[in-house]
């Protein structure tokens, strides 16, 4: 364990340039006295390594000095080969180029290792988008990545769902998360950090400007904290809810994972038909409407007063379609004109 932190060390060291004992601590999980025991360990064993203090100080290597210890495990060379996301890669025009640094770590890798790395290939197969949604357009993706690659700022038309509709926004892009098949990019405009969904551009042009990223924006903690506040967002309400054992069942196909979560945390003891009484967050009546008419007559609605009527409006509805005197009035009717 401690020999395989030690290499860990030389290795962000190698490919991150310098780093305080703080930040190695947190990236190996481990306390900063271990890390400065670790560096000690290193100095003994001849690696040429010197820290500076300050507040841009830290750990270094001496330039020029590169570590050929990168041989990969077993483990590491199998997860090498699902690490790779096939659809996207190719939605960014780099099919072919992952294809080929695949083919070329098999043929670094000895035989053993290249044949698990092989099965894994042939065993898992990753396909991102929900069910039911095909593959978004996204004929500007390719330049929105280069835009964030290069630092380029880019001024795109887009579309929203509030009015106005369409809109015309200069963006400062710092990244591109892919979220159950759909591309979303993060950028700088107008002063704040927003996310856009690329399908929703409309234009987009290249402008002859470039942006400095900020240093400090983590891209992955940003998005954490997108996610949190949206379904902070998303569910500003709640009602309460009776659900039969078959509801409680189809809860996780047919109702949003939040709801069906929070149901099956806060679900009572059964009654003696089985039936569990819930309570749910829901976005607002309208949504939760089509929401909860997935599950037909698994579940009642206790409150809010106006979800139980509206949803009492809907099934009135539709018994005046399809009570027994409409089919039959139809089936007359249909019978009399092929008649």
């Amino acid at each position: 364990m401690r020999a395989s932190r030690l290499l860990s060390i030389l290795l962000l060291l190698q490919t991150r340039g310098r780093m305080t004992a703080r930040e190695l601590a947190e990236r190996l999980e481990v306390s900063v006295r271990t890390i400065y025991r670790d560096v000690e360990s290193l100095h003994a064993a001849g690696v040429p390594l010197y820290g500076d203090a300050g507040p841009s100080g830290g750990y270094q290597l001496l330039e020029g000095y590169r570590t050929r210890l990168t041989g990969l495990t077993a483990d590491e060379a199998e997860s090498m080969f699902l690490a790779g996301l096939p659809g996207p890669a190719a939605e960014l025009g780099l099919g072919s180029v992952v294809a080929a640094a695949q083919l070329k770590l098999k043929a670094a890798l000895p035989v053993e290792l290249r044949d698990r790395a092989e099965r894994v290939q042939e065993r898992f197969h990753l396909d991102a988008p929900s069910w039911y949604r095909e593959r978004d357009e996204l004929p500007f993706l390719p330049a929105v990545a280069d835009a964030v690659w290069n630092q380029r700022v880019i001024e795109v038309r887009y579309r929203r769902w509030e009015a106005p509709h369409l809109v015309t926004r200069r963006l400062e892009p710092y990244g591109l998360v892919v979220k159950a098949g759909r591309w979303y990019v993060v950028a700088g405009s107008g002063g704040q950090v927003r996310t856009y969904r690329v399908w929703m551009i409309q234009d987009l042009h290249p402008l002859d400007e470039h942006f400095t990223r900020p240093a400090d924006f983590d891209l992955a903690g940003y998005w954490r904290g997108y996610l949190t506040a949206f379904a902070a967002r998303l569910h500003q309400g709640e009602a309460v809810v009776r659900l039969s054992p078959r509801g409680l069942e189809r809860l996780g196909t047919l109702i949003t994972p939040g709801m069906e979560t929070a149901a099956r945390e806060s679900a009572g003891e059964p009654d003696a038909d089985g039936w569990v009484t819930a309570v749910v967050p829901i976005e607002g009546v309208d949504v939760a409407l089509g929401e909860f008419l997935r599950l037909g007559g698994e579940v009642e609605v206790v409150r809010p007063v106006e979800l139980r009527r509206r949803l009492a409006e809907v099934a009135a509805a539709l018994t005046r379609f399809y009570g027994e005197e409409r089919v039959s009035a139809t089936s007359s009717a249909s019978g009399g004109r092929s008649g």
